[in-house]
């Protein structure tokens, strides 16, 4: 238990150091008695240092007023069915495809990379939350010495042992102009602003992952489509060889025939290609092998992906991460701006430590080995070249910064939204256009076929049936893929629904001082 008459001292003291400020200076000016009065001056003493960290410099936090439109495009919009606030699971109903997700929120390496951050962003909160308290520590020593003759004051050399066990702080900063408390919430908003980071990059690898999935099932199925084909013509160049050989039709008729499955050939080619590098990329995203065999199924209904309500336009800065990790970013430059007014104050720093010496090992713990030292110091740079100004400046910079930035993210949230709202809506027309385009080129196909055959058209107008009918076919494939990597646009440009895969422990309010 330390001394009352020590703690006194070390009161004294410090307010004989605080001497700069008025009411203080009374303090240390009135004439201090015993009893009472001491008790008086040590519950102010220690109050002052319970109020020591509540001052702060930094300005009032206030996010920019942007005028955003009450609505999106009306010509952008579709009929929503379902809110924008879903679990991806709910969105995302494909069996193969929540397996594929589930793995790359776990194995993916921009993820975890992601995740790593998070986790040094609060350490380094941890490491700064932690100057707000001293830091004690415990030490203990021995020593024995000789000092000669000529040296000693009594003229006769001497020997002598020390002893020393104590515990104390060192240049612990007292936070009267919150500094310290400034920095404290800046490395705490930069924590939280990298783990909205990490949110964003798991909602943008959830769309990435199923929009590469829809394109690995648009390719499978063009893939199919050409092959049909390839099968079909060369069953063509079969029998019109045959008719070569019987003399019943002309070469130039047998060498249309070979150009069209030359052409099937060169397209499947072309998907075969673009298949393989799809699979490539889709298991680089999951970050593991995953199984990429040709599917046999064909692209999942667009209905499985409801169209989602996009709400108002002000409802994204509480539904996009990238905002809201924004607007944290705001608040640590803002903070770093009360860090940077309070060095233009003085620092008060305490250094103090309570233990006992003796000259003999066992004299330690006897009583009247007791020994201490309390030491504030005070600095205020008189002359620094300017560098605390220029760091005041670098930090309202800094804030103009992120003011910009806050702006920009919120804009281009907009953009997204308006803009997959306009995809939705302008490719689900498409889709139908081109199921209606199809039925035309079949029917087409029929006719030019049943023409040829009573001699009415040569086989060049079958050859150009044919070939449309399979760009069609093609095309409309591409098409209904578009429309659904439009509904996932949709999905992550109004933020996604809650993900519950992370590895990052949330910060309870506790810790957010």
């Amino acid at each position: 238990m330390v001394p009352i008459p020590l703690v006194l001292d070390m009161a004294n003291l410090m307010l004989n150091t605080l001497a700069f400020l008025p009411a203080f200076a009374q303090l240390r000016d009135r004439h201090v008695p015993t009893g009472r009065s001491k008790s008086a001056l040590l519950t102010v003493a220690l109050l002052a240092l319970g109020l020591s960290g509540c001052a702060s410099l930094a300005p009032p936090h206030s996010t920019p007023d942007l005028a955003l439109p009450k609505a999106y495009p009306s010509e952008a919009t579709t009929v929503p069915t379902t809110t924008a606030d879903i679990a991806w699971r709910s969105y995302f109903t494909d069996i193969r495809l929540q397996t594929l997700i589930d793995q790359a929120l776990t194995t993916n390496h921009d993820l975890r990379s992601a995740l790593l951050r998070v986790e040094q962003a609060r350490a380094t909160y941890g490491i700064q939350r932690a100057d707000l308290l001293p830091t004690l520590g415990a030490e203990a020593f021995g020593e024995r010495s000789r000092v000669p003759a000529d040296l000693s004051p009594s003229g006769q050399a001497r020997t002598g042992n020390q002893f020393q066990a104590g515990v104390g702080f060192s240049t612990w900063e007292l936070d009267f102009w919150g500094r310290i408390r400034s920095l404290n919430e800046a490395a705490l908003e930069q924590y939280l602003a990298t783990d909205e980071a990490r949110h964003a990059t798991e909602l943008s690898l959830i769309a990435q992952v199923a929009d590469g999935y829809f394109r690995l099932q648009e390719l499978d199925e063009r893939l199919d489509l050409a092959r049909r084909t390839i099968d079909s013509r060369q069953e063509s160049l079969r029998i019109f060889t045959r008719r070569v050989e019987v003399g019943a039709t002309s070469p130039l008729e047998l060498t249309q025939v070979e150009i069209l499955l030359q052409q099937a050939k060169a397209l499947g080619a072309q998907l075969e290609q673009a298949r393989a590098q799809q699979a490539n990329a889709l298991a680089l995203l999951v970050g593991t092998p995953i199984e990429t065999a040709p599917n046999d199924s064909h692209l999942i209904a667009v209905e499985s992906l409801t169209p989602l309500a996009p709400g108002l336009p002000s409802e994204l800065l509480v539904r996009r991460p990238d905002i809201r990790a924004a607007e944290h970013l705001l608040r640590s430059a803002n903070a770093n701006i009360g860090a940077a007014r309070a060095a233009f104050f003085p620092r008060i720093a305490l250094t103090g430590s309570l233990g006992t010496a003796s000259a003999d090992l066992d004299g330690l713990l006897s009583s009247g080995s007791q020994t201490w030292n309390f030491s504030p110091t005070l600095s205020l740079p008189i002359f620094d070249s300017g560098r605390r100004r220029a760091s005041l400046t670098l930090a309202e910079l800094r804030r103009e910064q992120a003011v910009v930035e806050y702006e920009q993210a919120i804009q281009q949230a907009f953009r997204d939204v308006a803009d997959a709202l306009a995809a939705n809506h302008w490719l689900a027309e498409q889709v139908e256009i081109s199921n209606t385009m199809l039925a035309v080129q079949r029917e087409r196909a029929r006719l030019a076929a049943l023409r040829y055959d009573n001699g009415a058209v040569p086989y060049l107008e079958v050859l150009d049936a044919q070939r449309d009918l399979l760009s069609s076919e093609q095309q409309r494939v591409e098409r209904h893929r578009q429309l659904l990597s439009a509904r996932v646009a949709l999905y992550t440009a109004l933020g996604g629904g809650p993900i519950t895969v992370t590895s990052t422990s949330a910060l309870t309010p506790s810790h957010a001082e």
